[in-house]
């Protein structure tokens, strides 16, 4: 199987999987734990682990102010297209690569919008006195959907192998820090956490199979002449 297949098919089963893992969210052990009694699936284990691990609002702060992060990636890629737009005066003469970047960012903010409007579930305590949505967690989708572009983009424009090395060990590092963070502190049930991984994992293969796919064109052309 080559990579880009590879992508493919994971892409489309870890979407796949996170939306049963969404409905059965809303169908397994669902009980009125939450906030103000609302339904929360898995309740079980989801209140078991938030009894484990507690609320550490300090870890929470971090954690929001480390979401920053990615956000500012997607800033800079955003700029480095509007760069290349202005530069080459069309829009279809911009990196396909980056067009796809934009286009995977958008989804993202798409699956951040829908699940804003149409809760699943809420977080396990009130956030400044108001109840917030929970499912799937934001942070997390916005880490783990925006900085492995990160890594790609670096391994793709960067020479030196050094410093893509660096940008590939940090990005991970930053990652999963954030992930353990988000899981441990107690401002979101575990499921939310799951769900976000899924999806985010997805919506990455998907993006890594649709840019090897436009950059194969070219030379797939070049050997049909």
């Amino acid at each position: 199987m080559t990579e880009q297949r590879r992508d493919r098919v994971t892409g489309t089963v870890l979407i796949a999987a996170f939306a049963l893992w969404t409905a059965l969210v809303q169908i397994v052990d669902v009980r009125p734990v939450g906030q103000n009694g609302t339904d929360i699936g898995f309740a079980t284990f989801n209140t078991w682990f938030h009894g484990l691990t507690g609320v550490h609002m300090g870890i929470y702060t971090a954690t929001d102010w480390l979401g920053l992060v990615p956000v500012a990636v997607c800033l800079g890629f955003g700029a480095l297209g509007a760069m290349q737009l202005i530069r080459r005066r069309s829009l279809l003469a911009v990196d396909p690569d980056l067009l796809l970047l934009g286009i995977h960012y958008a989804l993202i903010a798409a699956a951040y919008l829908v699940f804003e409007m149409c809760p699943i579930n809420y977080r396990p305590i009130p956030i400044d006195g108001v109840m917030e949505t929970s499912y799937p967690s934001s942070t997390t989708l916005l880490v783990l959907g925006v900085m492995p572009t990160l890594a790609c983009q670096a391994v793709t424009r960067m020479e030196d192998g050094l410093a893509k090395g660096a940008i590939v060990a940090s990005v991970s590092a930053f990652s999963a820090l954030m992930i353990v963070g988000r899981l441990v502190s107690g401002v979101h049930w575990a499921t939310d956490i799951v769900g976000s991984v899924l999806l985010a994992a997805g919506l990455f293969a998907m993006y890594r199979y649709a840019v090897a796919r436009v950059e194969a064109r070219p030379s797939a052309m070049r050997s049909e002449g």
